[in-house]
Parts: C-alpha cells; sequence; structure tokens
C-alpha cells in the first residue's frame, strides 16, 4: 500500500485500484501507466478532503492480472484493508477503482470497514454478486462509447445492487471512453466529490437523469459496445 496522505490521526480512508488484464501472473511493470493513470484522481482527492483527516492511498499489486478464480487484486485489496486496520485502526473506507480495480473493489466491499465503492469504467461482467453490498453505497462513472468494458453491464449490475439494499448512482460521462484522458478534469472532479459525499453519508449532487439504477446524466453520452481488455 502505498500512501499519499497520512494524517496524525485519520478519521477515514479512501484506497484507490487501477485497471490491469484479464490474465498476467507477472508483477505490474515499472512504470506501470494504469497506476501513473489514478495519480491525477489521488490528487483530485487530497484538494476535496484538504481540512479532514482522511488518509488516502493506493492499492499495490502483486501481479498484473485478475487471473480467473485467482482474482489476484481482490487479495491485494483486502491485505491494504488489513494493513490500514494496524496503522489507523477501524475507520470509515472508500474504494475507488478503474476497469479491473472497479471489479476488485466490488468483491472487497465484503469488508465491514467499506462504506462505499467509486467504480471508473468498470468491468463488471454479469456473474458478479451484490449481496454483500447491502448497506453500502455503489457509485459509477461510464462513458457509454467506452469500448474496453462495457456500461450496459455496469447499469445493469447497479440496478442488482440497489435490489439488493445498496444505495446506487451512475453517472454517464460524456467523453473519456475508456482511459478516461479525454474531459479527465471532469472524471478527476465528479470522483473526488462522490468520495466525499460517501463518507459524508450522502450521494454526489449531480443532476438528475433518466436511465436504469438511479443513473444521472453528466452531459450527455452515446451508445457503447465492450471489448475483452480490462
Amino acid at each position: 500500500m502505498y500512501r499519499h496522505r497520512l494524517p496524525r490521526e485519520a478519521g477515514a480512508a479512501i484506497l484507490l485500484l487501477h485497471g490491469g488484464r484479464a490474465d498476467a501472473l507477472e508483477p505490474p511493470p515499472r512504470p506501470n501507466l494504469p497506476a501513473l493513470r489514478m495519480r491525477p484522481f489521488a490528487t483530485a482527492l487530497l484538494r476535496e478532503t484538504f481540512d479532514d483527516d482522511v488518509l488516502i492511498a493506493h492499492v499495490r499489486y502483486r501481479h498484473r492480472g485478475w487471473n480467473g478464480t485467482h482474482a489476484h487484486p481482490v487479495a491485494d485489496a483486502r491485505r491494504a484493508l488489513d494493513e490500514l486496520r494496524a496503522l489507523i485502526g477501524p475507520v470509515p473506507v472508500v474504494l475507488v477503482g478503474h476497469s479491473m480495480g472497479g471489479r476488485a473493489a466490488l468483491r472487497a466491499a465484503a469488508d465491514p470497514q467499506v462504506k462505499g465503492v467509486i467504480a471508473l469504467a468498470p468491468w463488471w461482467p454479469g456473474t458478479e454478486t451484490v449481496g454483500h453490498v447491502r448497506g453500502r453505497t455503489v457509485i459509477a462513472l461510464h462513458d457509454e462509447a467506452d469500448r474496453i468494458t462495457d456500461a450496459a453491464d455496469t447499469w445493469a449490475l447497479l440496478t442488482r445492487a440497489q435490489a439488493a439494499g445498496a444505495r446506487v448512482q451512475g453517472i454517464r460521462m460524456p467523453h473519456g471512453g475508456h482511459s478516461m484522458i479525454r474531459d479527465a478534469r471532469r472524471w478527476h472532479r465528479v470522483t473526488a466529490k462522490a468520495a466525499a459525499a460517501v463518507l459524508g453519508n450522502g450521494l454526489p449532487v449531480l443532476p438528475a437523469g433518466s436511465g436504469p439504477a438511479v443513473v444521472s446524466r453528466a452531459a450527455g453520452g452515446a451508445g457503447g459496445r465492450s471489448s475483452a481488455g480490462r
């Protein structure tokens, strides 16, 4: 676990989980572009929680891929949560994950410390279970033009999570695709406000819009399709 900020007396924590590959047993390379992509999100979170005692860190992966039933990033996320408990005690935690990291965050949300998940263009296959997110907040940002992961899967999972008792919000991002490079500042800003809202026991204040699972529109959107990358 790499720490961006460690307050003297942390009252909450935000953990970032980057993307990866469906199958890859080797360690993440140096430099690791998916991990670097999360740094501006960490900066936005630092600014949004400047006056609060919030620890911000990112999860270190031992393997580059998900790797089938091994689900290696989930074990890494759980280990990071254990490290947090040893470091600052049982504080509320928000998990912010991109792509494969969003899937790992969803699984790791079974931990009792996790208050919510912010998923960015997540890889959420229909096989994922959601019963464990009852009472938690699950927020997803997705551009429906994403060709790597499928926004339709994201909205479907939010619908199931809502039925299971989670507080959910889906946000259709107008640009960014899977990499979230285009219109990047909007992604950073919305993510930071969403995480702060979860820690404050609320949902982000965003324009209401039509769509499944309380989906809000961040200024338009387009139809998307998926492929095999994560």
